[in-house]
């Protein structure tokens, strides 16, 4: 193969892990929730065999489907991005990155405080969305950084744009990224910069940026990198594997704009792997658990993708798949859920075959590596021979 385009989904699980109740999630399912919704026509996911996969029953099954799919289960401790990608990328956690439920360590917040000259209000697990509803007037007066939490490892920051200037925000996240390594490595110190005012509320701006743990050991992006080939890094791709790996990169402001940069990926001629990041179902419809939102963008990915398949070379191929999952019908917390996740593979020469259930998302490393011809070593086990 010459180009490979894996695109994440983010948080489009299709249905409970075994051990899904252990992460304090129960009968969760992404995918079911949104096949309820009378928003969803997603004819070309259909038609390439998703409603195929293993335990999938919420969508038709179709006799002759265009690719190859299978249902990849999560080998890793965990159901964030952080851990999702990097297995994803041939890396498997055995351990699960520090959460705190009850907020962080004072000493933590006191050194954060002393590195970057501003005090800390909140410091509790908070939806992003209420957070600044319920603490931006006083950060407004006070100038203080809002520092929050979820069930995911992660140290976000909110800032009033108007009161911190972007690069002043930014700044302090990449000081809060040095600061928590070791103990305190959370996978991802998150700035969540936002407008608005008190009187008329307050929203979140397009210009999020993630500072990432670096990955614990080799990836396929390092991997390929290293052979001579080009990684391009579409969206959050460049932030969650802080920078390493990958020969370019661009950031999205939205699932569109990330399909708007992966058209214009699939009119160059490079040689390597496009891996790509979508994350408005996550960010936008799973935590806020809009069920029609996230049906509408299922949609709109669909149609999508139906003028995508037709730029594709015979040496071409696209994997769809997701890094965890957000059922946006779960009303038990508005967090990640512990999902299977759908794999598709299509492209000229893919064999329409059901590789069942896999053992691990690391499956994807060791095939794109063997696709593109990239030694690799990973726990995962290539599918390249049973696809072409």
């Amino acid at each position: 193969m010459k180009r490979i385009f894996l695109i994440v989904l983010d948080s489009f699980g299709i249905g409970a892990m075994p051990d899904a109740p252990a992460f304090a999630d129960v009968g969760v399912n992404t995918l079911a929730a949104c096949a309820g919704s009378r928003a969803l026509h997603i004819p070309n996911l259909i038609a390439a065999g998703l409603g195929n996969i293993d335990g999938v029953s919420c969508l038709p099954r179709t006799d002759k489907p265009l690719g190859a799919a299978a249902r990849l289960t999560e080998a890793s401790q965990g159901k964030d991005t952080t851990i999702g990608h990097w297995e994803i990328a041939g890396v498997i956690s055995p351990r699960p990155l520090p959460t705190y439920p009850e907020g962080f360590p004072q000493e933590v917040l006191d050194a954060f405080t002393q590195a970057t000259g501003r005090g800390c209000l909140c410091n509790k697990p908070y939806s992003g969305t209420d957070v600044i509803r319920d603490y931006g007037k006083e950060h407004m007066e006070t100038g203080k950084w809002i520092v929050y939490t979820s069930a995911d490892s992660v140290f976000q920051v909110a800032a009033h744009e108007d009161v911190v200037p972007l690069e002043e925000l930014y700044d302090a996240c990449r000081k809060a990224r040095q600061l928590l390594r070791g103990e305190h490595g959370v996978g991802r110190v998150i700035a969540r910069p936002f407008l608005g005012s008190p009187e008329n509320g307050f929203q979140r701006t397009p210009r999020r940026h993630d500072f990432s743990l670096e990955p614990p050991a080799e990836t396929m992006l390092d991997a390929i990198k290293a052979a001579g080939l080009d990684t391009i890094a579409v969206g959050k791709i460049h932030d969650i594997f802080a920078g390493q790996g990958d020969t370019q990169y661009v950031f999205n402001t939205s699932n569109a704009n990330g399909m708007e940069h992966t058209d214009r990926f699939a009119g160059e001629d490079f040689h390597g792997l496009c891996f790509v990041n979508l994350v408005d179902f996550d960010m936008l419809y799973g935590h806020r658990r809009d069920i029609e939102g996230y049906a509408r963008a299922l949609t709109e990915f669909d149609a999508w993708l139906g003028a995508f398949l037709p730029k594709l070379g015979p040496e071409d191929l696209v994997m769809i798949t997701a890094d965890h999952g957000c059922d946006p019908a779960y009303t038990a917390t508005t967090d990640h859920t512990r999902e299977y996740v759908p794999l598709l593979v299509l492209g000229q020469g893919v064999k329409p075959v059901n590789l069942g259930t896999r053992g691990s998302f690391a499956d994807i490393a060791a095939t794109v590596t063997e696709l593109l011809g990239v030694p690799y070593q990973t726990p995962g086990r290539s599918f390249a021979k049973e696809i072409l």
